[in-house]
């Protein structure tokens, strides 16, 4: 199974350290944020990666080549128009093969049990669709999420502050059929011109009847939203939270 990362935004919530940085370049202890989400991948097995770079695409490939140096494939495919987290996942439909693949946000970062977790139900009950959901108190930064009975019945793109019935959000973490393309190939983009990956989800479920299983995360489990400068800049003032990041046994 391959894993594609999308990075290729512009960061505009992180600047001014997205002046310098493309977003999944922050420097973070000693070693750029992607670093930690492939590092975390590969030590549950994964080795073929697609990278979707746009922004600031030279200090990725620059830094990890082809990934020689942590013994994986990396393939880089560029998102010349940044329309959406849907559009990003539009352009490496060529590269994907197999039926089912493995897809994050590139500026998310997550205890590495997450990870293990979702390939662990994966290949246990060979799910269709997977997705990750965090609790908040909010999620109009995100996308609400609603489930019932471990399915999502219901996926909101950025609802209005203090409306969501659900304190559940989109992790930005999936496993994914190829149906995916053929709804993304058919949605209309947003009125601020982007295809969202959350309304083909959306789709999915209420048209096509998908049954897209859900993993909670633990209420206290890591999660670090680098689209969030508040919690970059909290990250970066201390290290405790790495100890947690790389427990793969616990899901504290």
């Amino acid at each position: 199974m391959k894993a594609v990362i999308l990075c290729a935004g512009y960061g505009k919530r992180l600047k001014p350290y997205t002046d310098t940085f493309q977003k999944s370049m922050l420097p973070l202890h000693n070693q750029p944020l992607l670093e930690y989400i492939l590092n975390g991948l590969i030590c549950i097995g994964f080795r073929d990666f697609i990278l979707v770079v746009g922004y600031k695409s030279e200090q990725i490939l620059d830094y990890f080549k082809n990934g020689e140096n942590l013994n994986i494939n990396l393939e880089y495919i560029e998102q010349k128009n940044l329309n959406g987290t849907g559009g990003a996942l539009l352009e490496c439909e060529k590269l994907i093969k197999n039926k089912h693949f493995f897809v994050t946000w590139g500026d998310i970062l997550v205890q590495y049990s997450i990870y293990k977790e979702i390939l662990n139900l994966y290949n246990a009950e060979h799910h269709d669709f997977i997705l990750v959901a965090n609790y908040t108190k909010d999620p109009h930064k995100g996308a609400a999420v609603y489930i019932k009975n471990n399915y999502c019945t219901n996926i909101v793109e950025k609802p209005p502050k203090g409306q969501s019935k659900s304190n559940l959000n989109n992790s930005g973490i999936f496993i994914f059929s190829n149906e995916i393309f053929e709804i993304l190939h058919s949605l209309t983009p947003t009125k601020r011109g982007e295809i969202e990956l959350t309304d083909a989800i959306r789709f999915g479920i209420i048209k096509r009847k998908w049954k897209v299983r859900v993993i909670k995360m633990k209420r206290n489990q890591f999660r670090g939203d680098f689209g969030d400068k508040n919690v970059y800049e909290r990250l970066i003032k201390n290290s405790s939270w790495l100890r947690e990041l790389e427990d793969l046994d616990k899901n504290k």
